[in-house]
């Protein structure tokens, strides 16, 4: 697992003015932006959020192919596309998730009662069962 990683990117401007942006090493990772400065941006997101998906599932994250060796359209370009993946990893895993919990009426009702913040509570309960100090 890397902190850094550089993928060329194809833009295929579309017919209707902006650009499409796929990544030959990457099947599934597929932008578009109205402006090329807009695709520029949304392929740098695609890729941190298609690099952490990988990595979360566990899955192989696959060698770049050297941008000279690619195979483009017509009218198209190559852009290296470059991310810094640990503080994407930090916000993703900060992300806030549902879970639903069971409890009995009455204690449902005398916590909303006491104001009392389920998530709060729940977070504090798993932190200390778990011996987790520092992590927010």
């Amino acid at each position: 697992m890397a902190d850094k990683y550089i993928f060329p990117s194809i833009f295929e401007p579309s017919e209707n003015g902006g650009y499409r942006v796929t990544f030959p090493d990457l099947p599934g990772c597929i932008t578009e932006g109205k402006t090329l400065e807009e695709a520029l941006y949304m392929a740098k997101d695609a890729l941190e959020l298609h690099l952490c998906g990988l990595e979360e599932d566990n899955e192989e994250i696959p060698e770049p192919t050297p941008p000279e060796k690619l195979d483009i359209p017509k009218g198209a370009f190559v852009v290296p596309i470059v991310v810094y993946i640990p503080p994407v990893r930090e916000e993703m895993a900060n992300n806030s998730v549902n879970k639903t919990v069971t409890l009995p009426r009455w204690l449902k009702k005398a916590a909303e009662e006491a104001h009392i913040n389920f998530s709060q509570v729940l977070q504090q309960v798993l932190k200390e069962k778990l011996g987790i100090k520092d992590r927010n």
